[in-house]
């Protein structure tokens, strides 16, 4: 689409708002199912997944639930609600075996850019918090996805397993590891441009450096989208079918620009992250592990403190993390006045019943923006105390805005990941953060579903194709789960052998034991 047709509107199929992982996930997906339709994705900077995707701004984990204490809480007569890991869980099998699938048809042409085999540990210490491990041990490890966790709480193998968290460790004080060896390191940018270059290539229109001003309904049930070239301020008009607004924390904004009724009601919060950053080789080759530990008390689930092996254009790095920041900004790149022009008449009531019933994240969010440099690295040394000051950089993560519900007369804060569709199935968005990117795929065929409910049955053969377990819960079919997933391990090469030759480091390819 050349500057020469700004006066006229465009007209096309499917328009994707934001290049992160969500648009990239969808217009490879309906690419693949309808291969006729015209899709046109507009980007707002000059480049693809380039806030919430990009590796510095997202924490990569590949969010299956192996190691994140939050997913597994403990009810009140000591027994560990495992239902949220498992469903988790399920949604990033979903994920993995579409990735398997688009690397075995050339929708992906290169795995290691995107996924390397990294295991997921959670950490404790402590008795009372060793007893909890054990037990949640006890209670994943039955389950069919959890089988191959192990239960670790002997120092001698903790020391061999991580040798930077257990250097200059007072093991007097009991520690204990859930292991999951088959956890990966995921880089949601790489992945998201290959799968945007794939749709690309196949007739995809792409403009980046452009703004979405407004959305507004036709009487025919299409959208008009009003776009304006940052660069030279041109505006042009585009008429589409459908629309999905991906834009990360600008996805709100839009949503409530487009009047839906079902965004009324909603608001949003945004917390920024920072992390500690070393790529020290000295540093990093004594640590292949995504760590994850308790939150602190009082502190939302978000702040779970983890040192994470990543795997970025080639090279291993570790983060720790995350420390909250704040500005009212919804994008790393957003604008000051984000927040204060997201209150509206109908979610007012929302955000207030929010503000007077968080004060513990206030508290917390005030407590983090005060702390030091040297009072982050302390942090650090929970994790590994010998901890060395000048290996560590702060780093400057995206932004996360978390949605704020309607409920009651007041709202709620809710920590996760949140679909809204217009009634008409003509436009949908995407809300809040974590597990976000690792459940791409069932979020964006749980678009697919609502919107396009009159064709979605005529697609569900081609989708079982690439999603062979596509309506089955895995963990009740442990046949099944076995089968796709020695498929996906070999097609996206996590085998053992590969793990190895990536240099995954002491004691982490050895044989599962519970210690």
């Amino acid at each position: 689409m050349s500057e020469a047709n700004v006066g006229t509107t465009a007209k096309t199929d499917v328009v994707l708002v934001g290049a992160g992982i969500m648009s990239a996930t969808l217009g490879a997906l309906i690419r693949l199912l309808e291969p006729n339709w015209s899709i046109t994705l507009i980007e707002r900077l000059d480049g693809a997944a380039a806030e919430s995707s990009d590796p510095w701004n997202n924490a990569g984990t590949g969010h299956s639930a192996l190691c994140e204490l939050n997913y597994t809480p403990e009810r009140s007569d000591g027994t560990i609600d495992i239902a949220k890991a498992v469903n988790v869980n399920e949604q990033f099998q979903v994920s993995r075996q579409f990735w398997a699938y688009a690397v075995e048809n050339g929708v992906l042409s290169d795995v290691r850019s995107f996924l390397n085999p990294v295991p997921h540990v959670s950490f404790v210490h402590g008795a009372a918090n060793v007893d909890y491990l054990r037990r949640r041990y006890e209670a994943l490890v039955g389950n069919p996805l959890f089988a191959s966790m192990e239960f670790i709480d002997d120092k001698d193998e903790f020391t061999r397993r991580l040798p930077f968290m257990a250097a200059k460790r007072d093991f007097s004080d009991p520690v204990a590891l859930n292991w999951a060896q088959d956890g990966t390191d995921v880089d949601f940018g790489s992945l998201s441009r290959q799968l945007i270059g794939y749709t690309a290539q196949r007739g995809m229109t792409t403009l980046f450096g452009h703004d979405v001003r407004n959305l507004s309904k036709n009487s025919d049930g299409s959208w008009t989208v009003k776009v304006r070239n940052r660069r030279t301020g041109a505006k042009r008009k585009i008429n589409a079918k459908f629309v999905f607004v991906g834009a990360g924390g600008g996805a709100l904004p839009l949503l409530q620009k487009a009047g839906i009724a079902e965004a009324k009601g909603f608001g949003g919060f945004p917390v920024g992250g920072q992390f500690l950053r070393t790529g020290n080789p000295d540093v990093t080759a004594r640590h292949r592990a995504k760590v994850y530990g308790l939150p602190p008390l009082g502190a939302p689930p978000m702040s779970v403190p983890h040192l994470d092996t990543r795997v970025i254009n080639g090279k291993s790095y570790l983060l720790f993390g995350p420390f909250a920041g704040w500005t009212p900004k919804f994008l790393k790149q957003g604008k000051l006045t984000d927040l204060p022009l997201s209150v509206k008449p109908n979610n007012l009531a929302s955000m207030l019943g929010v503000g007077l019933t968080e004060m513990g994240l206030v508290k917390y969010l005030i407590g983090q923006l005060l702390l030091s440099e040297p009072a982050r690295v302390d942090t650090l040394r929970e994790f590994a105390p010998s901890a060395v000051d000048s290996d560590w950089e702060l780093v400057i993560a995206g932004q996360r805005v978390q949605v704020i519900r309607r409920k009651g007369a007041g709202g709620v804060l809710e920590f996760g990941t949140t679909v809204l569709t217009a009634a008409d199935g003509s436009i949908a968005g995407l809300l809040g953060a974590s597990p976000g990117a690792s459940t791409a795929v069932p979020a964006m065929l749980d678009v697919l579903e609502r919107c396009f409910g009159d064709r979605y049955q005529g697609w569900v053969p081609r989708l079982k194709e690439m999603i062979p377990s596509l309506g089955t819960k895995l963990s009740n079919e442990p046949g099944l789960f076995q089968e796709v997933w020695d498929w996906g391990t070999k097609v996206l090469k996590l085998d053992p052998t590969a793990a190895l030759d990536s240099g995954t480091g002491p004691g982490t390819a050895g044989t599962p034991v519970t210690v």
